[in-house]
């Protein structure tokens, strides 16, 4: 009966391994998504005041990345959005994002709607 027991948590343990392997894969494919759909968008980003190219924003908002995953801070796509590419950390004013002509939208605002359109 006892390996029975080992056997069954053996097998829920596996299982949740795997799920949150799939969890991080899809995850790290979400992230990557939403840095390449940034870095090739016509659209300028706004830093505490000052507008730079999607290539500028994306080096930052990755580095930011870096730092937060080195300190094992994001766990989700969401989380990702919200404390690196949202607002600075300095200030804690919202990074706006403004493509073409259209008015200027705070990034979180501009990264989860491609994040929802990226997942249908």
């Amino acid at each position: 009966m006892r390996w029975r027991n080992h056997l069954f948590i053996f097998l829920i343990v596996l299982s949740s391994v795997a799920y949150a392997a799939d969890s991080c894969d899809t995850m790290e494919k979400e992230i990557r998504h939403l840095f390449d759909h940034l870095e090739n968008s016509p659209c300028e980003f706004n830093r505490n005041g000052k507008w730079y190219t999607a290539e500028e924003a994306a080096a930052h908002i990755h580095q930011k990345y870096q730092y937060l995953l080195k300190k094992g801070l994001i766990d989700s796509t969401e989380q990702f959005i919200d404390r690196a590419a949202s607002e600075s950390s300095l200030s804690g004013k919202p990074y706006m994002v403004r493509c073409g002509a259209s008015e200027p939208i705070k990034s979180s605002i501009w990264f989860k709607n491609e994040l929802g359109r990226f997942r249908k």
